[in-house]
């Protein structure tokens, strides 16, 4: 993550508790396309941000990502509508991580983080 320099801080608000969160922002196809790919440690309260200039659907692949991640997909107001785990693949055969909905950001981090935050499926996210 060291030649991304757009980074955020970011909210997720489940019920009384707000979590903070430490974003790069892939927010271009190129960015979008790399990921995390590479990545070999995540620190504990950082992740990634996906931003899409529109709605959009299909899921997320591991290929060449090295660490076992958890993905959340946001609709435009930033409600949490799905959260999956996906593990590292090397090689070009990798399963698709679905979420079977349409969605205008995802955010991955580390894997069970959002289970270790008590963070769920109609959530929100605080972007500003």
């Amino acid at each position: 993550m060291k030649n991304r320099i757009k980074t955020k801080r970011i909210k997720i608000l489940s019920g009384n508790r707000v979590t903070g969160l430490t974003v790069q922002v892939a927010d271009t196809q190129e960015e979008r396309e790399k990921g995390l790919m590479f990545v070999e440690h995540l620190p504990e309260n950082e992740g990634m941000l996906f931003v899409f200039s529109r709605k959009t659907y299909g899921g997320f692949w591991m290929k060449n990502t090295l660490i076992p991640l958890s993905i959340a997909f946001l609709d435009s107001d930033g409600e949490i509508l799905k959260i999956l785990d996906m593990e590292p693949c090397i090689g070009n055969e990798c399963p698709t991580y679905n979420p079977k909905l349409s969605y205008h950001y995802a955010i991955e981090v580390n894997l069970g983080w959002f289970d270790k935050n008590q963070i769920k499926e109609g959530d929100y996210v605080k972007f500003d």
